[in-house]
């Protein structure tokens, strides 16, 4: 039931519509809306996607993207609250970005970037590879991409401190990994469409075109009322929480080869095997480097015993 209607994952946003994806591609179409730098974008994120081992791109129709939202003030895009891949639903839910009354995007340059950022994000999350287990009768998740947890629950590496700049926990890192790609495949659209941003940083415009491009810096935004400012809030923090620690973890394990680092990671998690990972992290600093960076003190401890009165 859960995957043969994806529909069912609207129901936390009652104020917005959400339609498939290619039936909101044809209406902004018929709207005179051009749809170009998203179809550019899917082309460029298969070609590259199949070089790091991923043999099948989310389904169109199983993402839903939401507009048309009766809430006064109604703000979507990628950091829109409860959106993302439900691994469970095997779908997507997606927002308009800019203002959602209409049904149309009120900036369609900037709308398109982030579409294109958002299916390219979510994609790598359909495609990581997942391993499940039965534990009480419950359908439980025991591992997905480079990560692992026990079927009682214990993850392999542990959250950071709010206030760390780097991380040691593998779901930030696949986070980073997956969203680095996705907005460096966004910019190559921005390039290729000559898509710009507003020129004032006293719009959210400005920073959401830094943000889904990945030229976001350490400025601090002003004050912006309502949704948007909200928008722009939840942004910093995710850039902070995700893509600024997986960028310094690239640096501080790169060994002078980020990239290539970020490419094993990303073939890792699709793949499911780790191996070359921590082999090429091993030669470069030393036999498990993998396991001392994030395997949490007791993961490896017998499940502790129930006592039966």
């Amino acid at each position: 039931m859960w995957r043969t209607d994806p529909t069912m994952l609207a129901a936390a946003h009652p104020d917005h519509v959400f339609r498939p994806l290619p039936e909101r591609l044809d209406r902004w179409r018929a709207a005179g809306v051009d749809t170009a730098p998203f179809h550019s974008g899917l082309y460029l994120a298969r070609n590259r996607y199949s070089e790091l081992g991923l043999r099948h791109m989310l389904p169109l129709d199983r993402v839903l993207v939401g507009a048309e939202s009766t809430r006064s003030g109604a703000w979507g895009g990628f950091h829109h609250p409860d959106q993302g891949y439900r691994h469970m639903q095997m779908a997507a839910l997606i927002t308009m970005y800019g203002p959602m009354q209409q049904d149309t995007p009120t900036d369609p340059g900037p709308a398109m970037l982030d579409l294109v950022r958002a299916y390219a994000h979510d994609c790598l999350h359909y495609g990581s590879a997942r391993r499940y287990a039965l534990a009480d009768g419950q359908v439980v998740r025991t591992q997905y991409g480079i990560n692992w947890r026990r079927a009682g629950g214990r993850s392999y590496s542990t959250s950071d401190p709010q206030d760390s700049p780097h991380t040691r926990n593998l779901g930030v890192v696949m986070e980073g990994a997956c969203d680095r790609e996705a907005r460096r495949l966004t910019r190559q659209v921005a390039d290729l469409y000559n898509i710009t941003g507003p020129d004032s940083p006293d719009t959210p415009g400005w920073w959401a075109y830094r943000d889904v491009t990945g030229q976001l810096d350490d400025g601090e935004p002003p004050t912006i009322g309502g949704e948007a400012g909200a928008y722009v809030a939840s942004m910093g923090r995710y850039e902070r929480g995700v893509n600024r620690r997986y960028a310094v973890w690239l640096d501080e394990f790169g060994a002078g080869e980020a990239e290539r680092l970020h490419d094993l990671v990303l073939t890792a998690t699709i793949g499911g095997d780790s191996s070359s990972l921590c082999h090429w992290l091993d030669n470069r600093h030393g036999p498990g480097t993998f396991a001392s960076a994030f395997q949490a003190d007791g993961y490896l401890a017998a499940p502790s015993r129930q006592t039966v009165v």
